[in-house]
């Protein structure tokens, strides 16, 4: 009998009178070679090349052995499914996540890896143009380099600081724009996501994924509609629920066969765009096995405040956007961070009024919706912008796309201390 045989039979005993502490779709019962022993364990790493396996039985303890003391179903399995990966149970983020306390002038990256023993924290960025990002680059180095602001987003040498416990990846439409680490560089343009980013990266004690799936010139009350909307009422007219179309506003629930659009559309592409992602999640954050999503971000209403009903509905479809999007991605508690538009003002009239105050309406400590005390925020963005509308993309300043990009990161900290 081998060494790494002898150690597995060996912790059997002690797998079996432990194993009661697992839970969730995350355990697998595993089996000797010989048959003769069983215990519960969740599989933490296969390493096809060299055949090792590590298994964390019960309370937490791991076991490292080779495949060849597995029974053969259990190798069949390792084979075709041990390196895909897993969910962290849902929980939606955590503060022993927040290790740090976030400091009043963010430093440059140190350069460090993330602990990758620990779940991917992936926080999904959702939108239209100003999520996606048109920030100028030429804005931010004027920024950065003559105003002496944010000054994380340089090295020492002076060039663009590349953070390698934060990943950054961008699907438009199910395309892929970018896939690697929290840097400027090969950049165009820039949206909020270094300032969401950053200020993430800088407290949490876990590696991160900024995972955004957008695209522009898209309305919540019709592109991004959420699943359980239903048609209604305005003017005589009927607006269409989800997957219904202006010919059919009620739909049954499919995708509409030759429609080519229909409301609900691109919510079901960023979602599906997202989901791609993790579910090769090692292709976008290299050696990652476990994810957890940990919140979600969104910055919109540009096209609904040129629409009458879609201003009309924006509270309504906010809060089912809200609720589907967690039951979707399976994060019941997954935290919500949005941000208004920052052309916008408080107490505002017309239909960027009423999206403005559908807006603030969400945030949990408002007390209109009380489950999303402690787990909804939306920032003001108009105190932050320089200047400019949404539809202009702020004339391209970076300091509005970086300001509310860290006022966002901020609010999603607070939130998961709570």
């Amino acid at each position: 009998m081998s060494r790494n045989t002898f150690r597995f039979h060996k912790s059997f005993a002690t797998a079996i009178l432990t194993s009661m502490l697992l839970s969730g779709a995350q355990a697998r019962t595993w089996t000797s070679s010989d048959g003769t022993k069983t215990f519960e364990g969740e599989l933490k790493s296969f390493d096809k090349a060299t055949g090792m396996v590590v298994v964390i039985a019960g309370g937490g303890s791991a076991m490292t052995f080779k495949k060849e003391v597995l029974s053969k179903d259990d190798i069949s399995w390792l084979e075709a499914e041990g390196n895909k990966p897993t969910a962290a149970p849902p929980s939606g983020g955590s503060s022993a996540v927040i290790a740090k306390d976030l400091p009043d002038t963010l430093p440059a990256p140190d350069g460090k890896e993330a602990d990758m023993s620990k779940p991917v924290q992936v926080y999904i960025l959702l939108g239209q143009s100003n999520m996606v990002g048109l920030g100028k680059i030429a804005s931010l180095e004027e920024a950065v380099k003559t105003k002496q602001k944010y000054p994380y987003m340089v090295d020492e040498t002076g060039g663009w600081s590349v953070r390698k416990d934060v990943r950054n990846v961008f699907i438009m439409s199910l395309g892929l724009q970018h896939n690697d680490w929290m840097s400027v560089t090969n950049r165009n343009s820039l949206g909020p996501e270094f300032g969401i980013g950053h200020t993430l990266g800088q407290v949490t004690d876990a590696p991160v994924m900024i995972l955004k799936s957008c695209i522009g010139n898209r309305s919540l009350g019709w592109d991004l509609l959420p699943p359980g909307s239903e048609p209604w009422e305005f003017e005589g007219k009927t607006i269409p629920g989800y997957r219904g179309t202006p010919e059919d506003p009620k739909g049954n629930g499919e995708i509409p066969t030759g429609a080519g659009w229909y409301a609900g559309k691109q919510y079901d592409d960023d979602v599906e765009g997202a989901k791609q992602v993790l579910s090769d999640l090692d292709e976008y954050y290299p050696g990652a096995t476990k994810y957890e999503i940990a919140g979600f971000f969104f910055w919109q209403g540009e096209k609904d405040s040129g629409n009458a009903p879609d201003s009309e509905r924006y509270e309504k479809n906010l809060v089912q956007f809200i609720k589907q999007l967690r039951k979707d991605f399976d994060a019941p508690n997954a935290k919500f961070v949005l941000a208004t538009l920052g052309e916008a003002t408080k107490g505002g009239g017309g239909n960027k009024g009423k999206v403005t105050d559908a807006q603030f309406a969400v945030d949990g400590e408002k007390g209109k919706f009380p489950e999303f005390k402690g787990n909804v925020a939306t920032v003001y963005a108009n105190p932050l912008s320089q200047g400019g509308s949404g539809n202009s993309h702020y004339g391209g300043n970076a300091e509005t796309y970086m300001d509310v990009g860290e006022a966002m990161g901020k609010a999603m900290i607070r939130l998961l201390a709570k």
